[in-house]
């Protein structure tokens, strides 16, 4: 593998890179410490020698954060190499996510705090979107 060609090299790769870092340190965050992850979220904090048996919310954070942390590695990586393919996929599932989102927040299973994620999502989505549209209006794809 030539480490030389790894590199951004439009918007469209700078919006997933940014998305990638983001989810790759947020992830971490969650593994390391997934109590900061539920206050980011707005979840209330509960110790750990506090929580009831088979309340797995902490297992469940980890999971959800391993999930990031690799999900951030795939977008860095696709950005790297300029993968424009994978970044237009990507466009309508973060369009979906901002929706399962939201509802979540609207149908009161989670937290007000939470539509930051969803709205993370939509942001993304949109600039990704908008960086390949300009990109294939300029013909620099």
């Amino acid at each position: 593998m030539n480490l030389s060609a790894l590199r951004l090299r439009n918007l469209s790769s700078l919006t997933m890179f940014i998305f990638g870092l983001l989810a790759l340190l947020l992830g971490a965050v969650g593994l390391l410490h997934p109590e900061t992850t539920l206050s980011l979220l707005g979840f209330p904090v509960i110790e750990r020698a506090a929580r009831a048996e088979g309340d797995f919310t902490l297992v469940f954070i980890t999971a959800s954060s391993m999930a990031s942390f690799n999900m951030g590695a795939y977008y860095l990586l696709a950005a790297l190499n300029n993968l424009k393919r994978f970044y237009l996929w990507t466009v309508p599932f973060r369009c979906i996510t901002f929706a399962a989102f939201t509802l979540a927040v609207v149908n009161g299973l989670a937290p007000a705090g939470f539509i930051g994620v969803a709205v993370w999502e939509l942001v993304g989505a949109l600039a990704t979107g908008a960086a390949l549209w300009l990109e294939h209006r300029r013909g620099t794809e």
